[in-house]
């Protein structure tokens, strides 16, 4: 039991020293420095993803929205063409029947107005919005788990100094470069 604790008061009186234990905390130092770094900046890129998914996801809600508007709009066009017809009058009035087709052709136009926002113009600009929207969630997950593995890394590295333990901070090096690569690929890839 002493010789051990004389073994880890050498230790530390060598660390104190300054001598290869100095080396392996500045090195150390630098190491977790660099990954606090790029852990900073996968963050940063984590809240820009978040904050596109967010604007994506209420620019499609609002355009589902505005498609639902059209289509009540159409129904309610569509009972109204259909109400007129069925009045007794309707075939030999022609105020009726200029009413009925009115109310037919805006009908029409709320399914389909090419150039501005009818239901097949808006659910095709909601999908393009959605993959938008889908994309930055997939970017978002990917600089979190980049962010975890940092985050991890540092931890280790930390440890490794504490309890002079080299192959410590090479598995922290290792985990903070797969890391970084990965908040690479999620920072800068289109996906």
């Amino acid at each position: 039991m002493s010789e051990e604790f004389e073994q880890a008061h050498e230790s530390l009186e060598h660390v104190a020293e300054g001598h290869e234990g100095g080396r392996h905390n500045r090195r150390a130092a630098i190491i977790i420095a660099i990954m606090a770094a790029f852990l900073a900046l996968t963050e940063f890129a984590e809240k820009d993803a978040q904050t596109s998914y967010l604007s994506s996801h209420i620019a499609a809600s609002d355009t589902w929205a505005q498609y639902q508007a059209k289509s009540v709009r159409r129904a309610v066009l569509t009972a109204e063409a259909e109400e007129l017809e069925s009045l007794p009058k309707a075939g030999s009035d022609a105020a009726i029947q200029v009413r009925i087709a009115a109310a037919r052709a805006n009908a029409a136009r709320m399914r389909s107005e090419p150039g501005a926002d009818g239901m097949e113009q808006l659910m095709q600009r909601a999908h393009a919005v959605e993959h938008e929207r889908d994309q930055q969630q997939r970017r978002k997950d990917i600089l979190e788990v980049a962010s975890g593995g940092l985050q991890i890394a540092i931890v280790l590295a930390s440890i490794s100094v504490v309890v002079d333990l080299p192959f410590l901070m090479l598995g922290s090096v290792l985990l903070g470069l797969a890391s970084a690569m990965y908040g690479l690929y999620g920072g800068l890839s289109p996906l």
